[in-house]
Order: C-alpha cells, then sequence, then structure tokens
C-alpha cells in the first residue's frame, strides 16, 4: 500500500479563522533604534503603536525610541490564532532604522491578549547592514493599552541592553511555534509526530535520518523540560530543514514524556529561549494532502489487492497516483498521528500495534460515527493508520467532514471526497462542474473577486431593530485541496420551482475547516453617496467598511451609483467598478415571527426597481445532545423573484422540509430559526488583471436585507 507521512518538510500555511473575543494587544517586547560606537548601549525603550486583529491573527505596527540611541519603525510577523492555546506567545518583529534593519523575537502571557496589563520580553537576535550582528535583551517591558473592535492603541516601555558591536555573531536559535504535524496546531501527544518552527535552528538541511533516529545531528538537539523542574529529554530527531524562508525541525515525541506543561529548547550552539507547549495523552491528527493542515485528507479508497486509489475529487491518474472518489460501502484508510502512547515503539521500523483494543476509537464521516477494524502503527513509530468501512447511507459530497475519536477526544476536522454511487466517476458540490472538479484535480486553481455592498435591519428580540451598512470583498484563489472552503461538505441541494433547499448535518466540532489564499490589491477606496474616496480597512488581503455608525440613521445605502476601486498590489492590478441602486422595497407587513409550514408563507411588498432581484430566505435547525457527541441537523431555503411582481410565496412543500422548532427549544438553545427577505439590483460582473498573468472573474453586489429570528411549525 502507498504511505505518505506528510507535513514532514514544508512550513504550514495558516488557516483564515475568526475573533469573538475582545483583544488587547501585544505588548510589544521591542527595542531599539539607531546604530551606536559604544559596543554596548544601556537604556530605556518606549514603543507606541497599533495592533490591528484579522481571522488569521494579528499584527502589530508602530514607532519605537531608545534614550541614548534613536528611534525607528516597529512592525510584527502575523501572530496566528492557533497561539492562544499556548500560556505563552512568541512572534518575531522587524524594525527599520536609517541604516538597516534589527530583527528578534519578543514573548509574552497570553492574559495580556485577553485585555490586562502585563509584562513582555525581548531578544534582538541580529541586523542587516550597518547592523549586521546586534545582540540584544529588554527582560521586562510594561504595557498599557486602550481601544475595541479590531484595532488597540498601546504603550510598551522597559530598559535593557543592545550590544553595538557589529561583526558576524552567529545569532542563538529562535523557537516560534511547536506544533503537531498533522493539524500544524500548538500543544502536542504522547509518541507523535511534531515540528519546532523557528529561525538559526540549524545551519543548513540534514534531510531525512535512519531508524534508530538520533537525538542530536550535528550537535543539534531537541529537548523538552517540565516546566515544574526535572530533568529534560531530548526527542527523536527526523528531519533538519533550513531554507531563506523557514527553519525547523521534525520530531517524534516519546512516549514516556509524562503528560504536562513544558519548556522546548533547541541547541545549536547555544540554547534557545524556552518556548512553552503542553503534552496531551491523545491528540488525534489527520494528515492533509497540501501539508496546511485543512482540507482533503491523506486518505486511500480500497479498490482491490493491487489497487488503493488516493482520494480526490474525480476518477483519473493526478500527480502519478491512481485517484478517485470514495464511494458508499468502500474501506477506507486514513493517515495521522498522535492517537495513542506506545513506548515499545518510538524509534523502530517493522513495528504494528492496534489502539482500537484498548481505546475507543471511531471516525466520524458528515456526522456518521463509523467503527474503525484498525487504528495504530503498521510499519513506523508516530505514524498512525486508520482503516473503517463507509455505510451505505454515508452523506456524499467532494467536501464531506472526517474526524477522528479517541476516548470521545476529536481531531481537528478534514474533508473527504465521497461520490454519490459506486458508479459515479466524480464527487457532486452544489456549483461546481464535473469538469471543474477535474480541472482542481489536475492542479488547476478557480479564481474569483467579490464585492458587496449590505445593509441589513435585524429585529431582535427584547432590544427593537438594528441597522447596519457595510462593504466587504476579497479576491481569492480555490485549490481542489481546499474545497471545502468554499462550502459546507455534507450538504444536499433540491431544486423546485423558484426555489432551492439546502439540508445539511454536522458533529460536535466537524464544521469542515478550509482555507482559501486570499489575494493582495493594494489600497481600495469606496466612492458613493455620502462616502468620499473611503480607503477600506485591509485585514489579510480581506477588505471592509462600516458605512456611518452602526444602529443610526447614516448606517444605510442610500440610493445612487458605487464605485469601488483599487490601486493594485502585489496579486492583483488596479481596477474600477460600479453599481447603481435605487430605493429599497417596503414590506406592506413585518416579518412573521411564527411561521405554519402547512399553510404557506405569502410576502408582499411595494417599491423598489421592478428589475431588482428579491430574495426571500429562511430557515431552521436543531441541535442534539453536547459537546463532541452533539448533532446538528438544519434546512435552508431560497426563493427568488424580481421586485416588479410585489409578491411571492413559498409553498408547504418547501417549508415542510424545514425542522419544527418551538419558543421552548430556542430558549434552551436546542433549535433557532430565522426568516429573511433580500432585495437588489443584478450584480456587476468585472474582470480583474492579476500581476502574474491573466484575470480574474469578479462581481460587485448590493442588497438590502430584512432579518429576524422565526419559529417553523
Amino acid at each position: 500500500m502507498i504511505r505518505f507521512v506528510t507535513g514532514l518538510c514544508t512550513p504550514p500555511a495558516i488557516a483564515r479563522g475568526s475573533i469573538f473575543r475582545v483583544l488587547a494587544p501585544f505588548a510589544l517586547a521591542l527595542l531599539i533604534a539607531a546604530g551606536a560606537q559604544a559596543a554596548s548601549v544601556s537604556g530605556t525603550l518606549t514603543l507606541t503603536g497599533t495592533t490591528t486583529i484579522s481571522g488569521s491573527g494579528y499584527a502589530i505596527t508602530g514607532q519605537i525610541t531608545m534614550t541614548n540611541v534613536g528611534s525607528g519603525t516597529f512592525a510584527s510577523s502575523t501572530i496566528p490564532l492557533s497561539a492562544l492555546t499556548s500560556s505563552t506567545v512568541s512572534a518575531n518583529f522587524t524594525i527599520t532604522l536609517s541604516g538597516g534593519t534589527l530583527v528578534g523575537t519578543y514573548t509574552e502571557p497570553v492574559s495580556i491578549l485577553e485585555g490586562a496589563s502585563g509584562t513582555a520580553s525581548a531578544t534582538v537576535t541580529g541586523g542587516t547592514g550597518s547592523y549586521a550582528g546586534y545582540m540584544g535583551s529588554f527582560p521586562s517591558l510594561s504595557v498599557t493599552s486602550s481601544g475595541s473592535g479590531l484595532s488597540y492603541t498601546f504603550t510598551s516601555t522597559g530598559s535593557g541592553t543592545l550590544n553595538t558591536s557589529g561583526g558576524t555573531t552567529t545569532a542563538p536559535p529562535v523557537i516560534t511555534a511547536v506544533q503537531d504535524s498533522a493539524s500544524n496546531t500548538p500543544n502536542i501527544a504522547e509518541g507523535a509526530f511534531f515540528v519546532v518552527y523557528g529561525t538559526n535552528l540549524a545551519p543548513s538541511t540534514s534531510g531525512l535520518t535512519n531508524f534508530p533516529r538520533p537525538t542530536s545531528v550535528g550537535g543539534i538537539k531537541v529537548t523538552v523540560t517540565p516546566t515544574a523542574g526535572g530533568a529534560g529529554t531530548d526527542v527523536y530527531l527526523i528531519y533538519i530543514a533550513h531554507g531563506a524562508s523557514y527553519d525547523q525541525i521534525n520530531c517524534v515525541l516519546p512516549s514516556t514524556v509524562p503528560v504536562g506543561t513544558y519548556n522546548v529548547t533547541v541547541t545549536n550552539g547555544t540554547v534557545s529561549t524556552p518556548f512553552v507547549t503542553q503534552v496531551l495523552a491523545s491528540k488525534p491528527g489527520l494528515f492533509t494532502q497540501d501539508q496546511s493542515g485543512t482540507g482533503l485528507a491523506v486518505v486511500f479508497n480500497y479498490i482491490s489487492q493491487s489497487e488503493d486509489d488516493v482520494n480526490r475529487l474525480t476518477t483519473g491518474n493526478y500527480d502519478g497516483s491512481l485517484s478517485s472518489p470514495a464511494k458508499p460501502g468502500q474501506v477506507l484508510t486514513a493517515w495521522g498521528t498522535g492517537l495513542a502512547p506506545y513506548a515499545a515503539g518510538d524509534n523502530t521500523a517493522g513495528i504494528v500495534h492496534d489502539f482500537s483494543t484498548s481505546y475507543t476509537i471511531t471516525a466520524i464521516v458528515g456526522g456518521v460515527s463509523i467503527p474503525v477494524t484498525f487504528a495504530g502503527l503498521s510499519g513506523y513509530a508516530a505514524d498512525d493508520q486508520i482503516n473503517f468501512t463507509l455505510p451505505n447511507n454515508v452523506p456524499t459530497g467532494c467536501a464531506v467532514s472526517l474526524q477522528i475519536s479517541v476516548n470521545g477526544v476529536l481531531s481537528a476536522p478534514v474533508s473527504i471526497s465521497i461520490a454519490p454511487s459506486a458508479s459515479a466517476n466524480a464527487c457532486v458540490q452544489p456549483g461546481y462542474t464535473t469538469a471543474q472538479l477535474t480541472l482542481l484535480d489536475e492542479g488547476g486553481t478557480i479564481n474569483t473577486g467579490s464585492f458587496a455592498l449590505s445593509q441589513i435591519t435585524e429585529s431582535v428580540p427584547s432590544l427593537g431593530s438594528f441597522t447596519s451598512a457595510d462593504i466587504d470583498g476579497s479576491f481569492s484563489q480555490l485549490t481542489g485541496f481546499q474545497l471545502a472552503a468554499a462550502g459546507t461538505g455534507t450538504v444536499t441541494e433540491i431544486t423546485s420551482g423558484s426555489c432551492v433547499v439546502f439540508h445539511a448535518t454536522s458533529t460536535g466540532s466537524a464544521v469542515v475547516t478550509g482555507h482559501l489564499t486570499e489575494f493582495d490589491a493594494g489600497t481600495v477606496t469606496l466612492t458613493g453617496p455620502a462616502v468620499n474616496n473611503q480607503k477600506l480597512l485591509e485585514l489579510s488581503d480581506i477588505y471592509s467598511y462600516s458605512i456611518g455608525t452602526p444602529g443610526t440613521s447614516s448606517s444605510s445605502l442610500q440610493p445612487g451609483t458605487y464605485t469601488v476601486t483599487g490601486s493594485g498590489g502585489n496579486d492583483v492590478g488596479p481596477f474600477n467598478t460600479s453599481i447603481t441602486i435605487g430605493s429599497p422595497l417596503t414590506l406592506s407587513s413585518p416579518l412573521p415571527t411564527t411561521v405554519t409550514e402547512s399553510a404557506g408563507l405569502t410576502l408582499n411588498w411595494t417599491g423598489g426597481n421592478s428589475s431588482d432581484v428579491v430574495e426571500i430566505i429562511g430557515g431552521s435547525g436543531t441541535i442534539l445532545g453536547t459537546g463532541t457527541s452533539q448533532i446538528t441537523n438544519s434546512t435552508e431555503f431560497i426563493c427568488s423573484t424580481t421586485a416588479g411582481q410585489g409578491t411571492l410565496t413559498v409553498s408547504p412543500s418547501i417549508l415542510t422540509q424545514l425542522p419544527t422548532i418551538t419558543a421552548a427549544q430556542v430558549a434552551a438553545f436546542t433549535a433557532a430559526g430565522f426568516l429573511e427577505v433580500t432585495s437588489g439590483p443584478t450584480p456587476v460582473n468585472f474582470n480583474a488583471t492579476l500581476t502574474k498573468g491573466g484575470t480574474i472573474p469578479s462581481t460587485f453586489s448590493s442588497f438590502v436585507s430584512t432579518l429576524g429570528a422565526a419559529l417553523y411549525q
């Protein structure tokens, strides 16, 4: 059987996420400024700046001064959201000065991210130009901050010393992340693969090691030491990689390392500052085909004794491997790490051990729990093989969720492709043709761009109505490995007349996660009624702006022409597009808060442009159980017409497909329902240019929406 062990050679891609809590800025450990001629300079640094929060993490920029030295500008690397699971966080920084740059790393407790004041530390590890070889330390920096939403201002100050002797002093190793090798998230498991990322970890790439795996290669080693004190343990080294843009060491954590909190250090001539991580008894993780930790998993479909196909969207020979979607009733093999410790096999080849004989292990596919026939080591330390058979009634699609449960501990969700029948040669994904799916399997990409103006008036029980207007947009690239990012995997679609009904099921945290590659388009501005050349906020290449003050009359879309203009950036060239909107339609009566499914639903309105598209959207869902066993069943419908019709009826045949819910269920948070009406002009299509050649098909749309909670009975 063909075997993949992924995540060993390439730095991880960080998936884009969302932040739903107030984050205070990093207490910027930072430092320095202009070069002085003395061997060392002591002084107090003061950093004033802004922390900007995005879906992928947070970035810090500002101005820094140091008494007796000078001043410069400061910028941090983006710190991923995954860092929040550790007790401390670290990030790289660059300070730009007139004679060159200084680089380093700062560390602080996570509590500072949650609004507390605190103390940080920083080290300067090198520089360029006249600052080559510079070293420095600022062990205690006090931080205060203020702000709200996605932006905070802060002041960080403290004393330290900078070595200004210059030269070619070798900087010490610095650890920036310790992650498992499958999901690329913090915390590692006994007997599992993990990766140490950082700078100056190794002088060159050593390549793969042989069995028995060494604990030291060329004097380089990784050690885990209990934070509470005690002897350290050198881990087994698999691969050491060094390049212009990355440094990493791939390892196996011995199963004999007890569960707890540890300091991780790298020795490379000198010893790095400790990086704190948690060791867990079990942290199942599934490898993914693009090594990002999200999207299409490394799974093989059993065809015969002589053939195991790589799980892909369509049937073919891609990248030199036979590939196909899985089929209901078929045997599958998934690959991962972190199921459980096994001390006898941490550093040997040819070992076989089935953890499912002593642990409760299941595969969860599209919300369906499936017993495994084998889950454990089948040849190599830390390399877990999981075999299971898909039931005939398994949900199908191109991005069906997959997780592994070990005694109730779930792996991060990934996805697999499942065709609708044994005779089908491709999976089915709403909105995608088989030709497009084949293109993705062949290594092609689908590029799209979208900007949308929106005005939403939401009725909130006990609070009344609240209106807000915004513009959001981005240019994105999708690969076949990340099709899960384009929509929920376990979704079925039924079209009936002018209506479409979607059914979705998920279990526990089995919401399929994936990430799109976002394109930089430079500065993007909006001009329109009451908006004059307004620059949009750019966070991780996603653009947005709130029009007016939410909750007031200023936060609304006024009739007229709106124009979005892009200056051009690293990926997308200059562009310009406009859309004209008229007065929105007016509902003849408020949205009902209770919908009787068997009676149908008719809504009437007046006004609006006769050609505007009107959609009635509704949905309901139920939630059963809690925690990892929680099952959510939801159904949503979309029925459309034009504003000139003045009315639209949603038939009982559509509504009766929605789960019925009661006020008691809603109050107990075991169900929810909504009803919404939107209207707007037909979207405007435009093509933006890509700096590397070609175009990216894009749209500019606008809609006004009225939204409220609803019971379906």
